[in-house]
């Protein structure tokens, strides 16, 4: 099946209620846009470089996610249009995300990363580096920032049980973040997990958006 029929298979049996993030990295803008074409507006990458080459070509009405790790000093470059930073992973990258979408007016929703696979490749928080950012001072200062949930990665291996027990520990880190943290905060409201080999796994296990990729878009060159 080509792109068209993959995401259209997709779509059609992902839940309403869960966002769909077609990850587009390594992808060029003619299959970005063959999405648009079917409405579809919402695309995940994962280098600041790769981004913001494509995000000129592309309209801009298109909303941007930030998936892979960011470091520090790339967060300028994107700060003037990136829509949600899933992956950000401390306070200090947290700290420049503010400061530059500040710089720009803005206020950048993100998604805590959390560290819930058993590879050490992955990046990501514990629950208690998570609940130390959020009650230091620092953070409580950041205006330029909203917290808008979890993300995380399961461990990639073909144990879906085991994926599905990493899927249900960062819902049961979300809603102890909610009641601890967020309580009266509505926007607090995202779990993004789930990719292409395991989405389904992880809507059945509570996640608000899934990135999905090679499943859509075919193998990576």
């Amino acid at each position: 099946m080509g792109i068209e029929d993959n995401f259209l298979r997709i779509r059609k049996i992902l839940p309403r209620k869960v966002s769909l993030v077609a990850v587009s990295k390594t992808r060029d803008v003619g299959d970005i846009l063959m999405l648009y074409r079917l409405g579809h507006k919402v695309f995940g990458e994962n280098k600041a470089q790769e981004l913001i080459g494509k995000q000129p070509l592309l309209p801009a009405d298109i909303q941007w996610h930030f998936i892979g790790h960011l470091q520090s000093n790339k967060v300028k470059y994107i700060a003037p249009f990136v829509n949600l930073i899933e992956s950000a992973d401390s306070l200090h990258l947290l700290s420049e995300i503010n400061k530059q979408a500040a710089k720009h007016d803005r206020v950048i929703d993100c998604l805590l990363q959390m560290y819930i696979a058993t590879e050490e490749t992955k990046f990501g928080l514990t629950p208690e580096e998570a609940s130390d950012i959020l009650d230091s001072s620092e953070y409580l200062n950041m205006k330029n920032i909203r917290i808008r949930g979890v993300m995380g990665m399961a461990s990639l291996t073909d144990d879906h049980q085991r994926i599905r027990q990493e899927f249900r520990m960062l819902n049961d880190i979300f809603r102890n973040l909610k009641s601890t943290f967020f309580a009266t905060t509505g926007s607090f409201s995202e779990i993004s997990m789930g990719m292409s080999g395991d989405w389904e796994i992880a809507v059945e296990e509570g996640a608000t958006i899934v990135r999905i990729g090679s499943a859509i878009f075919g193998e990576r060159p």
